[in-house]
């Protein structure tokens, strides 16, 4: 990952990646601070916003996001039943905006804060990209420096779309600010080739930071092929709509 020499400011305008539901009282920020300092060294910084005590600005290193928890009922009316769970509060995280090239260190952050949150409350996290629930033995524990895509962007199938071929596609890469990645593939092959063809391009997109134009080709190491991207569309398969590129090997 790299290090940035001059962090950006935490923003409440980027919407959130996770939400935390739970019941019972917020961890006070000394406690997160305790928790994430044992875990990852720290120093954890957490700066409540002035007249807004459940709002906070948390920082470490180069790294920055916001917290709100809870958020206000103004802002959480209907989410008990769109999330399909009993938790009585709600609270969020959101990274800072960043660069696409500088996304994976602060998207690691961001979730290091929403983990420690999962655990002390004994909550459920809402990874609102993806919609996959993460209670507190769901997390993957990971080291400080330890970025695994697949923590971060998952491969979804479709096999409604066209009768002789099943839509794959990822749902994550929209966390960097990029468009998602997606082929088609005939009915009847492993899933496993398509998994690693979108796994692969996926770390490859996240490594140089943007979305390719149509008609690029780039390498893929890992697999040894080189894959080019041959379409772009939009679609909106979790009910909102999101950018699409379609790579071909």
């Amino acid at each position: 990952m790299r290090i940035r020499k001059k962090a950006p400011k935490p923003s409440a305008k980027r919407p959130p990646l996770y939400f935390i539901g739970y019941r019972g009282t917020a961890p006070s920020p000394d406690e997160l601070k305790t928790w994430y300092d044992l875990e990852y060294g720290g120093p954890l910084t957490l700066r409540p916003e002035e007249g807004a005590p459940e709002s906070w600005q948390a920082s470490h290193g180069p790294w920055s996001a916001h917290i709100v928890i809870p958020l206000p009922s103004t802002h959480t009316a209907g989410f008990k039943d769109q999330l399909a769970w009993e938790h009585e509060l709600i609270g969020a995280v959101a990274p800072s905006v960043m660069p696409p090239r500088d996304m994976p260190d602060v998207i690691l952050f961001a979730a290091r804060l929403s983990r420690g949150l999962t655990l002390l409350t004994q909550g459920t996290a809402y990874d609102i990209t993806t919609q996959q629930y993460l209670n507190p033995s769901d997390w993957k524990d990971r080291t400080l420096t330890g970025f695994v895509v697949g923590d971060h962007v998952m491969i979804a199938r479709d096999d409604q779309t066209k009768p002789d071929e099943i839509w794959c596609y990822t749902l994550g890469l929209s966390k960097f600010g990029m468009d998602e990645l997606e082929t088609f593939q005939p009915r009847g092959l492993s899933d496993r080739s398509a998994d690693e063809l979108l796994t692969e391009s996926a770390h490859e997109m996240i490594r140089i930071g943007q979305s390719p134009k149509v008609g690029t080709a780039f390498r893929l190491p890992v697999l040894g092929s080189t894959i080019r991207i041959a379409n772009h569309r939009t679609a909106a398969p979790i009910g909102r709509m999101l950018g699409f590129r379609e790579v071909k090997s």
